[in-house]
């Protein structure tokens, strides 16, 4: 049997991963919150200082000769298209003697169809009176044209009936007259003639009769539409409440404000490209996460969760407390967006480490985020870390943020632990920082994960990335070994050996989208 040496493919990764967005959006959640509260407050404000002015409503049944079952709206429609032209507002205007502008008015009053035959009138005023008026003017001065125009279509439909009617009786006349005193019983010849002229003088008279029946029947109907147009709901005021328009207006604005920052935060998640979940960490900086902690808060902490609080502090001690005495050699804690987090790890860590012998912790953050403890280690500055003792075990505190100095980091310990605040650094600076630590030959321990994500399942060991931590091993044994202080045996990131260095670093250990950066 043959076996193939042929590599597959590894997977494309998705060009969106929707459990990393959700988490992100998640963790933004005072910029969406602080939208909506915001949405909420406009809308509160809306309603409160600009409360809608007097209106009135009103509504009339319109009758139409065109109506029919089937009928979508059109008719209602064409009348609500008509109450908005100037004709129908200037007949308003003139009933109420003002001397505003129709155009002006036109834009303080809306139709609205409510069904094919039932059309709404809404008027806004300074006042509810003068709302009601305009709304009464309008309502007759609709229906009046809405009238007249009815009596025009039926007299002019009846006129041309009428017209018609006169022509066929001219024609009659004329018929009549051909026949004269002939009597059908003459020769052939005359017989058929006379015979076409009686029955066209009938059809003439049938047509006549038929033309005065249809103009008495287009008079007949216009009363009925004329009745049937008229305001069934007279005039009235509509009286605004204040708190259902400040309920109102919050929901929306609160629900505008939501989706608005929802938005947002999505937007500003795929833009910064800041990875949150373990695994994203721990691959762009090639190391495990090895701890995890909570961001302490910045003045109180609830009585419930001082307990737990206490138990993952104690646990993230001891554990790194365990990787410095594994290492052999000076340890040091590189924060990324956590200082104060950092200064209060390493000074836990090395009052558990003060009880096993001297620890001197050398500060090279940034500002005054690291003071000494009374009963604590000695702390010193970055400045004077020639000056500790050979006997003293040091551990070194830094940042690596933008602006880092990176050729003094390798002062401040042979090895190092990455104290990371997920979703703060984005992906191509965690290349940069894995990058920079490579080319010091300062070798990454674990990465210690500050404030990561609650409902996070995702696994932040690289079980490939031990190469990553044991970086510059070689080097280092020489060094041990020519100060004639013997091998570290401890456990160190599940390896219960060293491990031997590969002849050559591989490209998958450190990401090659940080040569720009670099």
């Amino acid at each position: 049997m043959t076996t193939s040496t042929t590599t597959e493919p590894a997977p494309a990764a998705p060009l969106l991963d929707l459990h990393a967005l959700v988490v992100a959006v998640r963790r933004r959640r005072r910029l969406w919150s602080a939208v909506a509260l915001l949405g909420l407050l406009a809308g509160v404000a809306l309603a409160v200082l600009l409360p809608p002015p007097p209106s009135a409503v009103t509504k009339v049944l319109v009758a139409h000769q065109e109506d029919q079952p089937n009928d979508t709206g059109t008719l209602i429609r064409t009348d609500v298209a008509l109450l908005g032209t100037t004709r129908i507002a200037a007949e308003a205007l003139r009933t109420l003697n003002s001397p505003d502008k129709p155009e002006d008015f036109m834009q303080e009053y809306r139709g609205t169809g409510l069904t094919n035959n039932l059309l709404q009138i809404d008027v806004s005023a300074d006042s509810d009176a003068q709302a009601v008026a305009r709304a009464k003017a309008l309502a007759d001065a609709f229906v009046a044209d809405h009238v007249r125009r009815m009596r025009e279509a039926a007299e002019a439909e009846a006129k041309a009936l009428l017209d018609q009617r006169d022509r066929m009786r001219t024609e009659l006349a004329e018929v009549n007259k051909a026949i004269g005193a002939r009597s059908p019983d003459s020769d052939a010849k005359a017989s058929a003639s006379i015979e076409s002229l009686f029955a066209r003088r009938a059809e003439l008279n049938s047509r006549i009769t038929d033309f005065d029946q249809r103009a008495a029947e287009a008079r007949t109907g216009t009363p009925r539409l004329v009745a049937g147009t008229q305001i069934v709901d007279g005039p009235r005021a509509v009286h605004h409440s204040l708190p259902k328009a400040v309920v109102t207006n919050a929901a929306i604005g609160t629900a505008l404000g939501l989706v608005v920052g929802l938005v947002l935060a999505a937007v500003g998640t795929v833009v910064a490209d800041r990875p949150v979940l373990r695994r994203e960490i721990a691959a762009n900086l090639g190391a495990s996460v090895i701890a995890e902690a909570r961001r302490p808060p910045a003045r109180w902490i609830r009585p419930w969760r001082r307990k737990r609080a206490r138990a993952e502090r104690e646990r993230l001690k001891v554990t790194l407390a365990r990787a410095v005495r594994g290492a052999g050699e000076g340890v040091s804690l590189l924060e990324l967006g956590c200082a104060r987090s950092t200064s209060a790890i390493a000074l836990d860590v090395a009052a558990t480490l003060a009880e096993e012998g001297p620890v001197v912790i050398v500060d090279g953050l940034p500002g005054a985020h690291l003071r000494a403890r009374p009963d604590g280690p000695t702390v010193i500055s970055g400045d004077a870390v020639e000056t500790v003792p050979h006997d003293a075990r040091r551990l070194g505190v830094g940042s690596v943020a933008p602006g880092t100095a990176w050729t003094d980091l390798q002062y401040l310990g042979g090895q190092t632990v990455l104290v990371v605040r997920a979703g703060h650094g984005s992906a191509a600076w965690l290349h940069t920082v894995a990058r920079q630590l490579a080319d010091q030959r300062v070798p990454v321990i674990g990465v210690v994960l500050i404030d990561p994500d609650p409902r996070d399942r995702t696994d932040g060991t690289l079980w490939d990335g031990q190469r990553t931590a044991l970086r510059g091993h070689h080097e280092r044994s020489a060094r041990r070994r020519r100060a004639g202080r013997p091998e570290p045996s401890a456990r160190l990131n599940g390896a219960d050996r060293p491990r031997p260095e590969p002849q050559s670093t591989p490209a998958a250990s450190i990401p090659d989208s940080d040569q720009e950066a670099r």
